[in-house]
């Protein structure tokens, strides 16, 4: 689990998170959604350790990620696992050798014992043939389950996704969500994600943080989202006639 409590961040006299608290939870995918300029990148990255911020504290598992030594934050990201917006391949290296990137820099195990390690995880999102492929080589939805798998391939605590399915068709980044949320209930991780794909949220959102100018404006689940009377939300949920639809469908049903 994952606490944050009353968290701000600024850049110069800019304050773009003004005082967050929320939780996100073992086993679950956990939603950071919002509007551009909401702060959920912000978000993200106070949560990753890479922005820091003036007050306020991010908790891992109850320890104070800020308290920490230098050496206790660097195990806590030995325990990181992070899917980027681009997938983030290293097109000089082939997939197998992207995957076994963070076992050579975080383990000392043997080269027999990381190639059974890479060999599980690409087996595991399906892509057990891919070894020697170079990413040039491989389509957008495979650049996406090579990620994952070099994220998971350190059996991280925590899962971070930024923009997951950002540049796939419809079927394949649902092909995508069902593989995050199998990982995340298979391993019991903490995972978030950082998305604005409304098809992610009603499939995937367990619990769902919307933020609107930097603040916790709404947050609850897939299921309770239909229910709310938060303008902010359906206004950001149901600008299409789509999820308008679907969401009086639904009133009517458990009316």
């Amino acid at each position: 689990m994952i606490e944050v409590n009353n968290l701000h961040k600024s850049f110069g006299d800019i304050e773009v998170l003004k005082g967050i608290s929320t939780t996100f939870e073992k086993g679950k995918t956990n939603l950071i959604i919002g509007q551009s300029g909401s702060g959920k990148t912000v978000f993200l990255k106070c949560l990753l350790g890479l922005f820091d911020y003036e007050q306020g504290t991010i908790a891992y598992e109850g320890k104070i990620f800020s308290q920490l030594s230098e050496d206790e934050k660097r195990n806590i990201r030995a325990e990181i696992g992070m899917v980027f917006q681009g997938s983030a391949l290293f097109d000089s290296m082939t997939i197998a050798q992207n995957v076994m990137f963070p076992l050579k820099m975080f383990t000392k195990q043997s080269k027999s014992e990381m190639e059974d390690r890479v060999n599980f995880v690409l087996n595991r999102v399906n892509l057990p043939d891919a070894h020697n492929k170079m990413p040039s080589e491989a389509s957008g939805g495979m650049q996406k389950r090579v990620a994952i798998a070099r994220a998971i391939v350190n059996k991280p605590k925590y899962l971070f996704c930024d923009e997951p399915n950002s540049g796939l068709d419809p079927k394949t980044a649902i092909v995508i969500d069902n593989l995050i949320q199998e990982i995340t209930d298979e391993y019991q991780i903490t995972t978030v994600i950082n998305s604005h794909d409304m098809n992610s949220v009603m499939e995937i959102g367990e619990k769902i943080v919307f933020l609107k100018n930097g603040l916790k404006a709404w947050e609850g689940s897939n299921k309770t989202i239909f229910k709310t009377d938060n303008e902010s939300v359906t206004d950001f949920v149901y600008s299409s006639n789509l999820f308008k639809k679907v969401r009086r469908m639904y009133i009517e049903e458990n009316e």
